[in-house]
């Protein structure tokens, strides 16, 4: 995941008030008994990434220290997530995680559902829209634009099987382009793969995004 830079933080509760409030669930970053290597021991760059995430975050998503068994798959996790997430689209930066918070809570993803709705509750600014998307997202106050979005990333996730053709159209109504549409399909792809691989292998979310943009 590439780091953002740091926005104005929100306002913050008495010291110590949200650590008492929020605690992620115990257990470790992974289930699997994957041989995850000391940072030390990673390619240079990657070593430099990781230092740059902390910098950027505070502290080090449990989804990196996951993939770190092997240097390929974090490789291509990172450039995957980075060109999807970051990369250039249409789509806002905010859009792509209103996908992802629709998409895992479609599939009851503990740790992707944790991790993007912190992220949206931050760049929106807004923490009932997150909260919103997480538990019924055709309640959210959206554009139309966006709700034929959300709506097509949702149906892509729990009905998979069905004609996408009727889902598309709505699409091209709301004026989204067939490279928008082919930019919502990855987005909406990648986290349908993602949520399935945090959920068999455990995978914590980090407690910092707990109460974080609240």
């Amino acid at each position: 995941m590439k780091p953002r830079a740091r926005r104005p933080a929100a306002r913050k509760a008495p010291a110590g008030a949200a650590a008492r409030r929020y605690k992620a669930q115990p257990g470790a970053a992974i289930a699997l008994r994957l041989p995850i290597p000391p940072r030390r021991r990673l390619a240079p760059d990657l070593q430099k990434y990781f230092g740059a995430c902390e910098q950027a975050f505070g502290f080090l998503p449990n989804v990196l220290k996951v993939y770190s068994f092997d240097e390929k798959k974090l490789r291509a996790f990172i450039d995957m997530y980075n060109d999807l997430m970051l990369g250039d689209s249409r789509l806002s930066k905010l859009e792509r995680e209103m996908i992802a918070v629709v998409v895992s809570s479609a599939n009851r993803c503990y740790y992707c559902l944790t991790a993007h709705g912190h992220a949206l509750r931050e760049m929106s600014g807004d923490p009932s829209l997150g909260e919103t998307l997480a538990m019924n997202w055709r309640v959210a106050r959206v554009t139309r634009r966006q709700r034929a979005m959300l709506a097509f990333a949702h149906r892509l996730t729990v009905e998979p099987w069905a004609d996408a053709a009727t889902g598309r159209a709505a699409l091209r109504r709301a004026g989204l382009s067939d490279r928008d549409i082919w930019d919502i399909i990855a987005v909406t792809a990648f986290f349908n793969m993602t949520n399935r691989v945090a959920a068999a292998t455990d995978m914590m979310p980090n407690e910092q995004y707990l109460a974080a943009a609240r």
